[in-house]
């Protein structure tokens, strides 16, 4: 395995046009449109969470006129993404792994 390979992160990110864009420490470029990018939102409040019996209910999510547009975004430390979206959405965390399986022409 190759230092790469197991510390997988951005090292580079930015919005063109509808898709979010990233270019990663391997090398890779990934584009994930912002609506795929926005519905797949692993924050609980999006995405569920487990009770006590490790069930999870996806609740219904509903998006408005600016749900797919991006205000912002940082990375967190060394392992996460958080998109801020023109809704006021900023509680999704996409781990890295995470956000790299999003892109279908690329394999993580």
């Amino acid at each position: 395995m190759t230092p790469a390979s197991s510390h997988l992160q951005p090292t580079r990110a930015e919005i063109i046009g509808q898709e979010m864009a990233f270019v990663w420490s391997d090398g890779m470029e990934s584009f994930i449109p912002l609506e795929k990018l926005r519905r797949a939102c692993p924050c609980a409040a999006c995405g569920g969470e487990p009770d006590v019996m490790g069930n999870v209910e996806r609740p219904h999510v509903s998006y408005g006129p600016h749900s797919f547009e991006v205000r912002n975004f940082r990375f967190i430390g060394g392992y996460a993404f958080q998109p801020m979206w023109n809704d006021g959405h900023d509680s999704g965390l996409y781990a890295f792994r995470y956000l790299r399986s999003l892109d279908e022409n690329a394999s993580a």
